[in-house]
């Protein structure tokens, strides 16, 4: 059977009556209760992803924010950030003093929102679950310092670790640990199309078109026990084409509030002179851009065709032609407000350094220009990207060292290609998982990562990265971190560009916007209530 086929017919009875009378934000009708928000997330059920929801298989930013909602963790990064704490659990702790044994236990008399008890059981079914079916596109590398789960009565669960991990209950807190029942879930297939099932603090019904959501209602769950605190009864998600098209939705009142994703032009334009009825507020983030290489590719296998393009990239021109103050330059895959963060590519580089960049290829003998051809996903992250890379391909240029072009390709297209190695250079963004080093650097470098990148560095996979999970205290694991970020900066596997600043703008009579999406892009609908409106 043609997979897309399936999925539109499983998903596409999922909208309610309710769902259906949904009119504009401010008017009436049965849909008027809920505060309805907008995104530019593209969520498809297709051949290459035909579980976007499911935990085993989701791993992007959008996705996991419909599984924040939905299906909960033992823990969560609490509302002001900081270290996870316990959120299906009622307390979890390290009981060795080698971080190689984490303890969680239940909070009592939990459920999942068929009212079916939720027990240790489930938790362990979950993650074994993720383990064995072991996606390529999938969360299942986070677990990856995992060895077993074991299950003492209704009530305890024990992490068994391979090696000491510090960094285990951020990974307890992510959707690659969402607990599901084996009801709704087979333990070694996916479950593919839109339906979710968990035991979160909402349950979410989905419109779907042509396998596209385009609608999500999310209810308040009634059987929900955690330490989440909901400020609503229902929020709608919209999904529109274009940040323009989603502007346009806020200012003539059919949204309430846009997370993702503002154009610059747009966050700009709202700064300056924000609607009648409408605020922007800035928060903190931790969304980085860069670029990857297939370091097998002909053209980039020699390191010196990838240092000299580090050294010639001009990151803040390219901010400022392009992002504005939504950007600022970064010079390592850490984000310069993580802990450890140091400026490897800075210090190794400079800024636009095209006198270095030539001195790189002369010396390795390299002929030029150097031909090579950047490719990104012209509807994955945002109206920006595809400037950006004009931008790029332009500073490039200049340099007479490269003869740069650029293709764009839908997500749908370039995710596999990029994963099977047919790019030897393109753009990819990054949220991470947890705020910490760990999830700027293990995923691109350790083994079954993120990139499917053919480079390897023993180094770091058999010192440094167990190093670096060693120490609770986060900044006694600096100088391991420390040093992995020198030796990316050194090989260039993968060129950061720029760290994001998050935008979320709202209108009037809309509390708790501030709290809504955290620092590591985490979208928290519960945090949004109705005030008064202006």
């Amino acid at each position: 059977m043609n997979r897309k086929t399936m999925v539109l017919t499983a998903a596409a009875g999922l909208l309610t009556p309710a769902l259906a009378a949904c009119g504009t934000a401010s008017g009436g009708g049965a849909g008027s209760a809920a505060i309805v928000v907008g995104t530019t997330d593209r969520f498809e059920a297709a051949d290459f992803a035909p579980a976007p929801f499911d935990p085993a298989y989701a791993y992007d930013a959008g996705a996991w924010n419909i599984l924040r909602q939905t299906v909960q963790t033992l823990m969560h990064t609490p509302r002001g950030g900081g270290q996870p704490v316990p959120e299906a659990a009622s307390a979890c702790r390290f009981t060795d003093s080698g971080n190689e044994s984490y303890r969680c236990t239940l909070r009592p008399g939990l459920k999942f929102a068929s009212g079916d008890p939720l027990t240790a059981k489930d938790v362990k079914f979950s993650i074994d679950r993720v383990l064995a079916i072991k996606d390529e596109n999938g969360p299942s590398s986070l677990l990856s310092t995992l060895d077993n789960v074991e299950v003492k009565g209704e009530d305890t669960v024990i992490f068994h670790l391979k090696t000491p991990d510090a960094t285990f209950p951020f990974k307890l807190s992510t959707p690659a640990a969402g607990i599901v029942s084996e009801k709704d879930y087979d333990a070694k297939k996916l479950r593919e199309g839109f339906e979710v099932d968990g035991s979160g603090p909402y349950t979410m019904k989905a419109e779907v078109k042509e396998n596209r959501l385009v609608r999500a209602v999310f209810s308040k769950n009634p059987h929900y026990k955690g330490d989440i605190k909901l400020q609503n009864d229902k929020v709608e998600l919209r999904t529109y084409p274009d940040s323009p098209a989603m502007g346009k939705a806020l200012t003539d009142g059919k949204i309430h509030v846009v997370s993702r994703t503002l154009s610059p032009a747009q966050i700009t334009e709202l700064s300056a002179n924000p609607p009648k009825g409408v605020k922007l507020v800035p928060m903190p983030g931790l969304e980085i851009r860069y670029l990857g290489f297939n370091t097998d590719a002909p053209v980039v296998k020699d390191k010196a065709v990838r240092q000299a393009l580090a050294a010639a990239v001009d990151r803040g021109a390219l901010i400022s032609k392009v992002y504005g103050k939504s950007a600022q330059p970064l010079y390592s895959l850490v984000p310069t407000s993580v802990t450890g963060h140091v400026n490897s590519f800075y210090n190794k580089y400079g800024d636009g350094n095209t006198p270095k960049a030539a001195a790189l290829l002369k010396e390795a003998g390299i002929k030029t220009p150097v031909k090579l051809t950047l490719h990104y996903t012209n509807d994955h992250y945002g109206d920006g990207t595809a400037a950006e890379f004009e931008a790029l391909k332009a500073q490039l240029n200049a340099t007479q060292l490269f003869d740069i072009t650029v293709q764009g390709s839908e997500w749908a297209d370039f995710r596999p290609a990029q994963k099977k190695g047919d790019h030897a250079a393109y753009g990819l963004g990054w949220f991470p998982d947890y705020p910490d080093a760990d999830n700027f650097l293990a995923p691109f470098l350790e083994q079954d990562n993120f990139l499917g990148t053919p480079y390897a560095n023993n180094t770091v996979r058999t010192r440094l990265l167990p190093e670096s999970r060693r120490a609770v205290d986060r900044n006694v694991a600096a100088p391991a971190i420390t040093e992995m970020q020198d030796i990316v900066a050194e090989d260039v596997p993968v060129l950061p560009l720029w760290q994001g600043k998050q935008y979320v703008a709202a209108r009037d009579g809309i509390t708790g916007v501030e709290w809504s999406v955290n620092a590591i892009s985490d979208l928290q609908l519960w945090e949004l209530g109705r005030g008064v409106s202006g």
